[in-house]
C-alpha cells in the first residue's frame, strides 16, 4: 500500500512539474513574409449594401419566375402595389410556421391559389409582375406595410366563408389582404 501511495505522489509531482507552452509553428521571418504576401492573407470585404434578397431570404431564379407567373395570374389588372402585396403574401407564407418552407411548395399547396387549379399560372408573366416580385423581395425583412399579410382574396368573387373570417388589414384594388 505504501508503494502505491508513493507511486501516486511521485507521478503527481512529475506530471505537475511540467509546464506546457504553445510553440510557434512558424518563425518570425515566415510570419513577416506571410503577412506581407497579399495572396496569402487577402481579406475579403463584405458588401454591406442591401441586397435584392433580404432577411436571409434566398430564392432560386426559377422560383422568382414561378412567383411572377402567379402574381400575373392573380393580380392582372390590379395596381402595381397590389401585385407587390400578392407577392408578399407568398413570401410571408414561406416564413410562417403554418405554411411550407419554399416558394414553390407554398404556391403548389393544395387549394391555395386558383391559377394553379385552372392552369393560368403556366402563362408567361408580365414585365410588371416580374418587377413586383423584385419589389416584394426588396421589402422583405423591412418593417413594411406588407409584412404580416398571409391571405388575399376578391370579396366580390370569394365563396369561402372561412376567408371572410380573416382580419382584413388593407384593400388594394379588388383584393382584400388579411392576416
Amino acid at each position: 500500500m505504501k508503494k502505491i501511495f508513493a507511486l501516486v505522489i511521485v507521478m503527481t509531482l512529475v506530471i505537475g512539474s511540467y509546464k506546457v507552452f504553445a510553440a510557434p509553428l512558424t518563425s518570425k521571418k515566415e510570419e513577416e513574409k506571410q503577412t506581407s504576401d497579399p495572396l496569402t492573407y487577402k481579406q475579403n470585404e463584405i458588401d454591406t449594401k442591401k441586397s435584392a434578397v433580404t432577411d436571409s431570404r434566398f430564392i432560386k431564379e426559377e422560383e422568382k419566375k414561378l412567383l411572377a407567373r402567379l402574381v400575373h395570374a392573380e393580380a392582372k389588372g390590379e395596381p402595381f402595389n397590389g401585385k407587390v402585396a400578392v407577392a408578399a403574401v407568398v413570401l410571408n407564407r414561406v416564413d410562417h410556421e403554418q405554411f411550407p418552407d419554399s416558394v414553390k411548395e407554398v404556391i403548389y399547396q393544395r387549394n391555395a391559389f386558383e391559377p394553379v387549379q385552372n392552369g393560368s399560372i403556366n402563362k408567361p408573366a408580365s414585365k410588371e409582375a416580374v418587377e413586383a416580385v423584385e419589389e416584394a423581395l426588396e421589402e422583405q425583412g423591412e418593417r413594411g406595410a406588407n409584412e404580416e399579410l398571409l391571405y388575399f382574396y376578391n370579396p366580390d368573387t370569394a365563396t369561402s366563408d372561412w376567408i371572410f373570417s380573416r382580419d382584413v388589414v388593407k384593400t388594394i384594388g379588388n383584393h382584400s389582404f388579411a392576416i
